[in-house]
């Protein structure tokens, strides 16, 4: 199988590609989630103080979105991770992960921590995040523990 070209850029949320991802995000989790268990940021969230948005890209299509919201206590949160259909099962997600990860330590945080949902749609993201070395734990930040959500954390 031929290398993927990937680039990420950090982005400003004004692209139609990245609106449509966007919109496709919260659609998705909006169906596999029950009633006041979808924590995903909207458009006006993503673009709040203390949050960053990165894109992946293959060529002139993004191939997938991710966030990171610092929390400000040394800690952040992963968000928004969504690969683009057409581009699953290739690295997107991967190498996005470790973007963010990456900037989370260049901004001297010492934890990232991510909230997700449980069930089959979920699985493939839970797979890769404990795959990187997350780990199952508390709630963290505005939280509460439900019998549909999970928190994992990795220690930077």
């Amino acid at each position: 199988m031929p290398e993927i070209r990937l680039e990420i850029w950090e982005d400003d949320l004004s692209g139609d590609q990245t609106l449509e991802l966007l919109r496709l995000h919260l659609q998705g989790m909006q169906s596999s989630s029950p009633p006041g268990s979808v924590f995903a940021l909207d458009l006006s969230g993503l673009k709040a103080a203390g949050v960053s948005v990165w894109t992946a890209w293959i060529g002139d299509a993004v191939a997938g979105i991710g966030a990171l919201r610092d929390l400000g206590d040394r800690t952040g949160e992963l968000k928004s991770m969504r690969t683009h259909p057409a581009f699953l099962r290739q690295g997107v997600a991967s190498a996005l992960l470790e973007h963010i990860v990456s900037a989370a330590r260049e901004r001297g945080m010492i934890r990232l921590s991510l909230e997700t949902g449980s069930g089959p749609a979920f699985e493939p993201a839970l797979a890769l995040y404990r795959r990187r070395g997350f780990v199952d734990g508390e709630a963290f930040a505005q939280y509460r523990r439900s019998p549909f959500n999970q928190f994992l954390h990795l220690q930077l």
